[in-house]
């Protein structure tokens, strides 16, 4: 992986990297990410998540931005949500992880995923879960980095393409 920095993307540098963000939403699902969205999915569409959905989270301090930068432009992304029930302070939860099709299979998402990992153990937490398709690409690589599978929920959401169920897998790593 040559040429690119992970940032922890807030406030104005966020807000400016809104299209950048949707390019690489759009671009994922269209290539059928399972990532909650169905296709045709539209720039539009992803400003408006991105707008109403993560940046209030990030604001209020519930939710990190990591994104991978290449030159000037955003490649990647991974959200970890920080902000879960009184009763879970030691936890946080990984989500929307995407790289943009033309940018995977160059180390990208596991460096997201360590940059990941060590912003939740500076912010004191122990355990990370996640959710991912079953068999996707991304279950071997979360494997890969220590993740450990807890279980399978069948027909657990719509392919991107909106044609059929897919189950889902539950992951975990303590740190």
């Amino acid at each position: 992986m040559s040429n690119i920095a992970i940032a922890h993307l807030f406030g104005d540098a966020l807000e400016a990297r809104l299209d950048d963000l949707s390019a690489i939403l759009v671009a994922s699902v269209n290539a059928g990410a399972a990532i909650g969205f169905l296709q045709p999915f539209d720039r539009p569409a992803a400003r408006r998540f991105w707008e109403s959905r993560v940046l209030p989270e990030v604001r209020r301090g519930n939710r990190l931005l990591l994104a991978a930068v290449s030159g000037d432009t955003v490649v990647g992304t991974v959200q970890l949500e920080t902000m879960l029930p009184p009763n879970q302070p030691h936890r946080c939860e990984v989500s929307k992880m995407a790289v943009h099709p033309e940018h995977r299979r160059k180390g990208i998402a596991r460096s997201l995923m360590q940059a990941l990992e060590t912003h939740a153990r500076s912010r004191g937490k122990t355990l990370i879960t996640l959710d991912t398709r079953t068999g996707d690409p991304a279950q071997s690589l979360y494997a890969s980095l220590g993740y450990r599978q807890s279980g399978i929920v069948p027909g657990f959401a719509l392919d991107p393409d909106g044609r059929k169920l897919h189950s889902t897998t539950y992951m975990y790593k303590a740190l």
